[in-house]
């Protein structure tokens, strides 16, 4: 995802969609790999796989951020659905490779393994464009990559020094050993492959184009070495915003190398935080923004790529809780997608239309541990209005062949009789298919507009509506994409002033969907056809109008479904804006383009998943949120329609479609944590604790392969130790009296710290929003000093993550540690912990990976895990709370039993009394069966407090551990509830009981080693 600034917006006056020459077909040349397979070519229009055109409509889903395969499954199923063809990923780095020991790459246990995700796409029949890196950005720690490389041992990061290159290697290498047999080129699924992400750097001077030597190199590198592994599809590139204008080897006409075979431009145009002010610049919602001008200058013999187009915000630490919906809502759909069809975008990634969970903290400093995105489908997997409003598009431009070629042929106010509207003309110069865009003039505006429309068609020039006084509608923030000479199932939509939702053969016949705004009417015109018949719905409200080359059918005030028999066996169905949500067109098979004669039609449900037939019956899957009536478009031969396994009572209407009802939901009670138990899980803190184990490692470098030396010495730098995540312990060792201590710590935004003198509490740095570090002079009281011996103070300190780009070099842990007035002049010795297994860089838990946990005793010794014995502790619960600072972990079970055929979703929602000035001067760090799966700061942002968590972490068949560590950071009472909270209950074909065993492993005797 781009954190650069936005392009320049543009004003109503200053739009001006940029045009070409006219060129013919023979002057934009078909290009390939040069590998000899042409499965896969492209050029100026679009895509072309196995000698057909596809629009590549796809959202971006990271499997890392919901380590349950099986629950991606459900991702995957929701994104077919909503009629996109293609999902883009992002692969981490730091996920798969835990040390920088080549061996030590996974991608076979629990969520690491690639190779599932690509078979779950080739099942369900969806193209993947592979991102893996080695650097991705996507607000993570360090960017994804591995946290190892951070310390600056192996230099300065996606350039082409030899230690760099030695590191991404092996990474790069297994990913693409991996993806090579699932390319579609093997018959596979994976159609693009990215190297590298929003590395805008080749040139020193863009304009000028004179070339930066280094980052080139590197580039090449990559390029030659994915090939050389087995990757033969088109390598691609995303670049942070257009004034960059990097790796394409349209716009390199100096020889500069480095270039990628297909050029992408990620945009968000409406600042891709919840905050406004994250952005250098932020222009005003429904401001349109050129890209055209920019592909034409670029990249215009390739097709107009944008692997990021905005699917939603991140919500960082100061946001608002539940994220912010309604920037990016159902309208913003409808309006800014259509405005990248009518500049003739035909590879379209949104980002993100999953956005998932941080857990494991594998967010960024500025982003919290929801990375729900306010995506099409939400954190817990909820699905609405935004979703259902790309679908409407996607299945248009799935059915939409002719969309594929385009030329701009027009962009003007003279198309309508209202100066207020603005319409786009795009023309396929093979087969004369037109596409009229249109908006308001300022796109700003939501106020509503009539007007009509004047179009060309194969058989004549009309104004349209042509019945009675009719005109077409733009009512609020929408767009509209409009056709003429549509062909579908070899018959030819002439017009429609309604948008085309999709269509599907049945019988060899065509059945043709078109939807409008609700209470909105319309006009089509169909070639050929002579009669027509309203067979279900409001015949009053339809009106037939016979012409020499065809049948006009003009409708009014369109509410619900209307069906259309027309001569010729047409059939037309015809939805308004909220039966169309519902309408449903899933796949036969599992061919990604989804040919017209293998699909059905299904409306009613809430999702459904997908379809197949067997002799007499259609077999549905889905998800059901209530009871309700179900109707399938299908073959005349089918005659029964199963739903989740059972068969329906199946009636046949008069208009050879199929009708049943669909049950419902059943209930499911909250349930509540039992038997809550707490430990105290900071002994550190005590002078005579022992930290002579293998958790401790000694803090005694006086270099440091940081470029970061400005600091006190021995170097106090996490990483360098082998700790790189969540909290790491400190103490430090000095003789004899001393005044106090100078503290700056460094852990990234947000990030906190607390200090102990021999077991007493000397303060704590809260966080903020506003520093990487943060410092303090703390007094010792001189009654807790061994003024003749030895004394240890303990800092505690909270790692929120690396930068990002080059930033993730800057250290974390203690810049300065000085004793003042002290007798013995200084420190003597420093030991530091983070991780279990991590001062010898051993990986204890690989399913989780250290990304899960740091260096709190109760993560060391594993309180957190399942199979723990915790049967000597004493009871207590957060709420009942505890005075002092320190820590305290507290663990307790749910017990869960969900109904069969049921999709529940569940989230833990953690709050406090606000009662004064120290109450919320604490840090809560929530553990489901050993994952961490929420980080709750309400000193920073209290209202950010709920945490969904699917199943797969849930065992929604027994017995669950939920851990809940409490970091009180004053000297004040602290007293946390948790709560569980059931999001949704639906009945559904998605299993979320399946034995996940193997994604939660228990608790072991090693870490017994790590007190």
């Amino acid at each position: 995802m781009v954190r650069f600034g936005l392009p320049r917006a543009l004003t109503a006056l200053s739009l001006s969609l940029t045009f070409i020459p006219h060129c013919v077909a023979s002057e934009w040349p078909v290009r390939d790999t040069g590998l000899g397979d042409t499965t896969v070519q492209w050029d100026h229009y679009s895509l072309i796989y196995n000698g057909e055109r596809l629009f590549s409509f796809g959202g971006e889903f990271h499997p890392f951020r919901i380590p349950v395969p099986e629950i991606w499954v459900d991702i995957m199923e929701k994104i077919k659905a909503a009629g996109l063809n293609t999902m883009s990923f992002y692969n981490h780095w730091g996920f798969h490779m835990s040390t920088s020991d080549p061996d030590s790459v996974d991608f076979e246990s629990g969520a690491h393994d690639l190779a599932r995700l690509y078979d779950i796409a080739k099942e369900l029949g969806l193209f993947i464009h592979a991102r893996p890196g080695p650097y991705i950005n996507a607000e993570l720690n360090a960017g994804g990559m591995a946290l190892w490389v951070t310390t600056g041992e192996f230099g300065s990061l996606r350039d082409n020094n030899t230690a760099w290159e030695a590191k991404w290697k092996p990474y790069m290498d297994r990913v693409a050993e991996i993806t090579a047999p699932y390319q579609v080129t093997q018959n596979g699924t994976v159609i693009l492959f990215q190297i590298e992400n929003e590395f805008p750097q080749q040139w020193k001077d863009i304009e000028a184009k004179v070339p930066n030597p280094v980052p080139i190199a590197y580039m090449e590198e990559l390029f030659v070495e994915m090939q050389e592994k087995g990757i033969e599809v088109p390598l691609t590139h995303n670049m942070p915003g257009q004034r960059y204008k990097s790796w394409s080897v349209d716009y390199d006409t100096v020889g500069a190398g480095g270039n990628v075979h297909i050029y992408g431009l990620d945009n968000y145009p409406s600042c891709w935080s919840c905050m406004p002010e994250d952005c250098s610049s932020s222009n005003p919602s429904f401001t349109l923004m050129d890209y055209t001008a920019h592909f034409n200058e670029v990249s215009p013999k390739q097709p107009s790529m944008m692997p990021e187009f905005q699917g939603g915000a991140l919500n960082p630490w100061d946001g608002p809780a539940g994220g912010c919906e309604a920037k990016t809502d159902d309208s913003f759909v409808n309006f800014y997608y259509r405005d990248n069809v009518a500049q003739r975008v035909t590879i379209l990634g949104l980002y993100m239309f999953y956005g998932g969970t941080n857990w494991g903290w594998l967010g960024a400093p500025f982003v919290p541990t929801s990375y729900g995105y306010s995506a099409a489908i939400a954190e817990n997997r909820t699905i609405g209005p935004k979703y259902y409003e790309i679908k409407s598009l996607a299945l248009f431009t799935r059915s939409a062949q002719d969309l594929t070629k385009t030329d701009l042929v027009g962009n003007s106010t003279s198309y309508t009789d209202n100066e207020a509207i603005t319409t786009i003309e795009l023309r396929n110069p093979d087969t004369d298919a037109g596409f009229y865009a249109i908006r308001h003039t300022d796109p700003t505006s939501n106020d509503e507009q009539q007007f009509k429309l004047s179009i060309r068609t194969s058989t004549g020039n009309y104004t349209v509506p042509t019945v009675g006084n009719g005109t077409i509608t733009l009512n609020g923030h929408v767009a509209k994409v409009l056709v003429t000479d549509f062909s579908f199932g070899g018959n030819n939509l002439i017009y429609s002033t309604a948008e085309v939702l999709t269509y599907g053969i049945f019988d060899k016949e065509p059945t043709l969907a078109l939807w409008v705004p609700n209470g909105e009417g319309g006009e089509f015109f169909i070639q050929d056809a002579r009669n027509g018949k309203v067979a279900a719905g409001d015949q009053s409200r339809v009106k037939f109008s016979k012409s020499r080359e065809g049948l006009v059918v003009n409708f009014r005030e369109q509410k619900g479904i209307t069906v259309i028999e027309l001569d010729g066996n047409i059939r037309v169905v015809v939805l308004d804006r909220d039966t169309a949500h519902l309408f449903w067109a899933p796949a036969l098979i599992n061919d990604p383009r989804v040919p017209a004669d293998q699909v059905a039609f299904v409306q009613g449900p809430h999702l459904v998943r997908s379809a197949n037939v067997d002799h007499r019956t259609i077999s549905l899957r889905g998800d059901s949120d209530k009871a309700t009536d179900i109707e399938v478009f299908t073959e005349s031969r089918i005659h029964t329609i199963r739903w989740n396994g059972k068969t329906l009572k199946t009636k046949t209407t008069k208009y050879n479609t199929l009708k049943a009802r669909i049950d419902g939901p059943g209930d499911f009670a909250t349930p509540r944590v039992q038997g809550w138990k707490v430990q105290d899980s900071l002994p550190e803190r005590i002078g005579n604790y022992s930290d002579s184990g293998p958790a401790w490692a000694n803090a005694d470098h006086m270099t440091t392969v940081s470029r970061s030396k400005d600091a006190t010495k021995p170097y106090l730098y996490v990483d360098e130790y082998g700790f790189h995540t969540g909290v790491h312990l400190w103490r430090g060792y000095f003789n004899g009296s001393a005044g106090g201590v100078y503290l700056k710590v460094q852990g990234g935004i947000a990030h906190g710290w607390s200090a102990w003198i021999n077991g007493e509490f000397i303060g704590s740095f809260l966080g903020d929003l506003a520093s990487s570090a943060g410092s303090k002079e703390l007094e010792f009281p001189p009654e807790s000093l061994n003024s003749e011996g030895q004394n240890v103070l303990l800092v505690m300190q909270d790692n929120s993550g690396h930068d990002q780009g080059s930033a993730s070099l800057n250290v974390r842990g203690i810049l300065n540690a000085t004793l003042i007035d002290s007798a013995s002049g200084g420190f003597s010795s420093w030991k530091v912990a983070g991780t279990a297994g991590g001062s010898s860089d051993t990986t204890l838990d690989p399913v989780r990976t250290y990304y899960n946990e740091g260096g709190l005793a109760a993560e060391r010794l594993g309180w957190h895990l399942p199979g723990f014995d915790d049967s000597a502790w004493p009871t207590s619960s957060p709420s009942d709370g505890f005075t002092g600072a320190g820590a305290k972990f507290y663990r307790g079970i749910l017990p869960l039993d969900t109904p069969e055929d049921h999709d529940v979703a569940l989230s833990v929602k953690i709050s406090f009394e606000d009662e004064g000035s120290e109450s919320s001067n604490f840090r809560a760090y929530l553990y489901v069966n050993g994952y961490q799966y929420g980080r709750y700061y309400p000193y920073i942002n209290s209202a950010v407090n709920t945490f969904p968590v699917p199943p797969g972490i849930w065992n929604y068949s027994g017995n669950n551990v939920v851990g809940l560590a409490v970091w009180n950071q004053a000297d004040g009472e602290v007293k946390v509830d948790v709560e569980i909270q059931v999001d949704y209950v639906l009945a559904s074909a998605l299993d979320v009981k399946f034995n996940g065993e193997y994604l939660r492993p228990g608790w072991d005797e090693r870490r017994l080693e790590y007190a």
